[in-house]
């Protein structure tokens, strides 16, 4: 069998490889990097990718703790100077403020009183209510205020309403009777500044109706109901009855330091 022509044939020629003369040749022809600095000096540079000298980030951080520095020592002088009180005129630019534009009060009538106060009754409430929307979770839609209200209510006898006939003095001059009208309670007198409001629940609908338009007069309800619960205890409290006494006792010592020796105090019906 035939080899094919040309198959494990030996190798006439062969690669050509640089001699000396090629290799200083390319050597000539390549450009020495240099080594010499923008500064002069003969150490190696620090060189970007473009070429260009790198600047290191020590600068910066130098620079950012200078000003903070000064920033804080500058907070420092001016507390000090504040402190010491040479600038006294040095206030907190974003101190709050309070402006008040109300009116002068006006007086609408004045009405004159014959009323003699013998008693006064302090009470103390707990209003807890709530107003919510049926088949709604309290979440959504929920109001819900417990308010502690501290009130007095007064105990007196008007003295105006004493009819004609109403003081019978004997003919001795000794005895005195005197017929009262009965004890009434006056309004009851909310304290403000003893009474507040200790928690308040409000559904997510109710304080979005809050941001459109709140009502100032929400919580007069809570007021009004803290009113009438505390002149409902003063009626039960046997207040009228102490009123009935006091003045009894108040007539008594007067009309005595006048030389009667008899004082009869009796009250109509209320």
């Amino acid at each position: 069998m035939a080899r094919d022509a040309g198959i494990n044939e030996p190798t006439r020629e062969f690669p050509g490889y640089p001699t000396g003369d090629d290799l200083k040749e390319r050597s000539a022809a390549t450009p020495e990097p240099t080594t010499d600095t923008p500064g002069g000096s003969g150490g190696s540079g620090n060189f970007d990718g473009s070429g260009g000298p790198t600047t290191g980030g020590g600068g910066t951080a130098r620079g950012l703790l200078l000003l903070l520095g000064a920033a804080a020592l500058a907070v420092v002088v001016l507390l000090g100077i504040q402190a010491t009180g040479f600038l006294p005129e040095f206030r907190n630019p974003f101190a709050k403020e309070q402006t008040d534009r109300s009116q002068p009060p006006l007086l609408k009538s004045i009405q004159d009183l014959s009323r003699y106060v013998a008693a006064e009754g302090n009470f103390q409430v707990v209003v807890d209510t709530q107003n919510d929307r049926r088949n709604v979770p309290d979440f959504l839609l929920n109001e819900r205020t417990l308010f502690v209200g501290a009130g007095s209510v007064e105990a007196y006898v008007d003295f105006t309403k004493i009819g004609e006939g109403a003081i019978v003095q004997s003919a001795d001059g000794k005895s005195v009777e005197i017929k009262l009208p009965a004890p009434q309670l006056g309004e009851t007198n909310l304290d403000m500044e003893k009474s507040y409001v200790f928690a308040e629940q409000r559904g997510l609908l109710n304080r979005l109706g809050d941001l459109v338009g709140n009502d100032p007069n929400r919580q007069q309800q809570i007021y009004l109901l803290a009113e009438d619960r505390i002149t409902s205890a003063a009626r039960d409290s046997g207040l009228a009855a102490r009123a009935q006494d006091n003045t009894r006792k108040m007539l008594e010592g007067l009309l005595r330091s006048l030389g009667f020796q008899q004082i009869t105090v009796t009250y109509t019906a209320p």
